[in-house]
């Protein structure tokens, strides 16, 4: 009986181990599952993702194997659409604007009293006074160019002759302050100060970023992906030299893809109609493939003319002259020309005459250009327009076009 009761105790005893060490088992082995199965990087999550990609692939495998829906409807790839045969033409435009003399100094043989230097003193030597006025107009263009008749220089050894002007090379400012972005060098001043004189007026410009062309220099301007080439030459003589250069020139620039540009200094001073020699030289430059002319020496207005659908500015007359304090003669323009590209073919270009008086003021000569308006403005265009004998249409102060063919 005893040895009953013994063996019983034994048994719950054991039993209460068993229980004991299941409950530890399951409070140390319940949440080592959970977190064997949430996280995926576990070996054992592995092995499952192993399991599953196989299962998947071959359910994938069965899929590729089932025979194909001929009733399928399929839709066409966009690039199976018909693609448009013709695009939209690009147009460009480029507008230049061109004005004449400008002389930015004076010959120290005459009194400085109302010279252009004396006139930049007055006025706190700011180098944007001379060409406040038409500032908004050269600002809003692509390119400007003007005839640059002088140098800029310090030195004192000058050319025997009648005029001979200079400014000192930071009048160089005057231009770069104005929105002018290129100047013609071939005229009867570029040698005022002899070669140093020369050599540092090309210093000059480039220190201000002006461009510059003529005397052998040649300008190519890339604007919106258009080229303008820029020449300038003396036209005094029409010789078969100078005849063989502006061709071989023009030429040059052609095999470039450039719009060509031409300043002449040619003509008789003070004279308001062109001579043969005008007309020839500018004849023959556009039959060789030039786009168009702009003259310049005269120191008063020329007429404007259409040859073979290509404009010739005879004279632009002075502009801001510091050669002569008070000419009688303040009539001047600015001739703006808008090129018009087609997928970067010239197709025709707008031309557009600006009247302009060479000072903001008419007793004297302050080398400030300013536009006319009203009546003045009327008159000035009336006398362009008498210039003008061959031009096959009137200028009234807005664009008018010109095709190219």
């Amino acid at each position: 009986m005893q040895n009953r009761k013994k063996k019983r105790s034994k048994r719950i005893k054991r039993r209460r181990l068993y229980m004991l060490l299941l409950i530890i088992f399951l409070v140390i082995a319940l949440p080592f599952a959970l977190y064997m199965f949430s996280n995926k990087n576990t070996p054992f999550s592995l092995y499952l993702n192993l399991f599953k990609d196989k299962s998947q692939t071959s359910n994938l495998i069965l899929k590729d194997a089932e025979p194909e829906d001929k009733t399928k409807i399929i839709t066409p790839d966009k690039k199976d659409e018909p693609v448009k045969s013709k695009q939209e033409p690009l147009n460009t435009e480029i507008l230049l604007s061109s004005a004449g003399d400008c002389t930015l100094g004076s010959d120290d043989k005459y009194s400085y009293e109302d010279s252009l230097p004396y006139v930049l003193k007055k006025n706190n030597n700011d180098y944007s006074y001379f060409f406040k006025n038409v500032y908004s107009i050269f600002s809003n263009d692509d390119i400007t160019t003007v005839n640059f008749e002088g140098t800029l220089t310090n030195s004192s050894t000058k050319a025997d002759k009648q005029f001979a002007f200079k400014a000192p090379p930071e009048y160089a400012k005057i231009l770069s302050t104005s929105s002018i972005e290129g100047v013609n060098l071939s005229n009867n001043h570029t040698f005022d100060y002899l070669n140093n004189g020369f050599k540092d007026t090309k210093e000059a410009l480039k220190k201000e970023n002006i461009k510059y062309f003529g005397q052998d220099d040649t300008w190519i301007e890339e604007v919106k992906g258009v080229k303008l080439g820029f020449l300038g030459y003396k036209g005094y003589y029409n010789s078969k030299e100078l005849q063989n250069k502006i061709k071989k020139d023009i030429a040059e620039l052609k095999s470039e893809n450039c719009i060509v540009v031409i300043n002449f200094h040619w003509g008789d001073e003070g004279s308001y109609q062109p001579n043969s020699t005008q007309k020839s030289l500018a004849y023959f430059s556009i039959d060789n493939g030039a786009d168009l002319i702009i003259g310049h020496h005269p120191h008063v207005l020329q007429g404007i003319e259409k040859y073979k659908n290509r404009i010739i500015c005879y004279s632009m007359g002075n502009f801001s002259f510091g050669g002569n304090k008070n000419p009688s003669d303040k009539d001047t323009m600015i001739v703006q020309v808008k090129f018009n590209m087609q997928n970067q073919l010239f197709k025709s270009y707008d031309l557009k005459v600006i009247p302009c008086k060479i000072s903001s003021v008419n007793y004297i000569n302050d080398y400030k250009p300013t536009p006319v308006e009203g009546n003045k403005k009327d008159e000035l265009l009336n006398k362009i327009n008498n210039l003008s004998k061959n031009l096959g249409f009137k200028l009234d102060g807005n664009f008018y076009n010109i095709p190219t063919n």
